[in-house]
């Protein structure tokens, strides 16, 4: 499951309503993007358990925290309610509990009105460049965006940017 959401050009929006650990917790960190509830945990069980971070879990902790928070996220095991979640980078955005679904609903809109070629060529490009030097992340932008300018959603963008832009300068 975790190579599908992470090798798909969909986008992938975790809605934590209440305590993610395990394959839950590694799900949640392998999407695009994570709303909370106001009362979700992020729970690191695995070291208390004696197992280690698994289905890719010391990957995604180590890219949002840093070696030195993952390894001590690791060997504490203290949950983490969802503002330091959101402090961390674990998690994009916290809201009361009965809006988790709305919330994650309003990004599944804000990706639905992005140009259809936008989400499949920058997903992949924004998730290589995690592993990927400066250099590396020029090139595969370099390739990318031109195939970008030749898109009716790109000639579209640029005529509502122009027409907001002219509007607004009035």
């Amino acid at each position: 499951m975790v190579r599908l959401i992470g090798r798909t050009d969909k986008a992938f929006i975790a809605a934590l309503n209440g305590p993610a650990a395990g394959v839950g917790l590694a799900f949640a960190l392998t999407c695009d993007l994570a709303v909370a509830a106001e009362d979700a945990v992020i729970v690191p069980a695995f070291g208390k358990l004696g197992l280690v971070p698994e289905v890719g879990t010391s990957w995604a902790l180590t890219r949002a925290l840093g070696y030195r928070r993952a390894f001590a996220y690791y060997v504490g095991g203290e949950q983490i309610d969802a503002q330091r979640a959101l402090d961390l980078g674990l998690v994009n955005e916290v809201v009361p509990g009965g809006e988790v679904m709305a919330a994650a609903m309003r990004w599944c809109d804000r990706i639905s009105a992005l140009p259809p070629h936008a989400l499949p060529i920058a997903k992949p490009l924004l998730r290589g460049a995690a592993d990927s030097s400066w250099e590396q992340a020029l090139t595969m932008e370099e390739f990318a965006e031109p195939m970008c300018f030749t898109t009716r959603g790109f000639a579209d963008g640029v005529e509502t940017v122009v027409a907001a832009t002219s509007s607004a300068s009035r």
